[in-house]
């Protein structure tokens, strides 16, 4: 396959799988709220069901991303040289550790 039209193809899925994720979470978040169990339906899934779904579509838009970076990693390491310049791998690893930050700190608001 084209090394284009990968990425083309790559693009594509992931705007597929954000635009579904984003969906499902405005559903699960103004359609089938939490609560009384004859309300917790929508297109005869329940709220655990589309919150499977979106699990699922989350670990996919994971998975493209990875492939996303890796087939994009020239442009970014040029992009980054041309901006940071020398200091480019040291700003790619600041920049990483930030988002690993931010992850974590989630995660700790979430489990107190």
């Amino acid at each position: 396959m084209n090394r284009h039209l990968l990425k083309f193809c790559v693009d594509v899925l992931l705007f597929i799988d954000i635009c579904s994720i984003a969906a499902i979470g405005f559903l699960l978040a103004f359609v089938v709220p939490a609560g009384r169990a004859g309300e917790k339906y929508f297109l005869w899934l329940h709220r655990h069901e589309w919150g499977d779904i979106h699990l699922y579509l989350s670990v996919f838009l994971l998975v493209l991303l990875i492939l996303h970076l890796w087939l994009n990693w020239g442009w970014i390491t040029a992009s980054t040289k041309a901006y940071v310049g020398e200091k480019w791998k040291q700003f790619l690893g600041w920049l990483a550790c930030a988002w690993l930050a931010v992850l974590l700190l989630g995660w700790l608001i979430n489990v107190m």
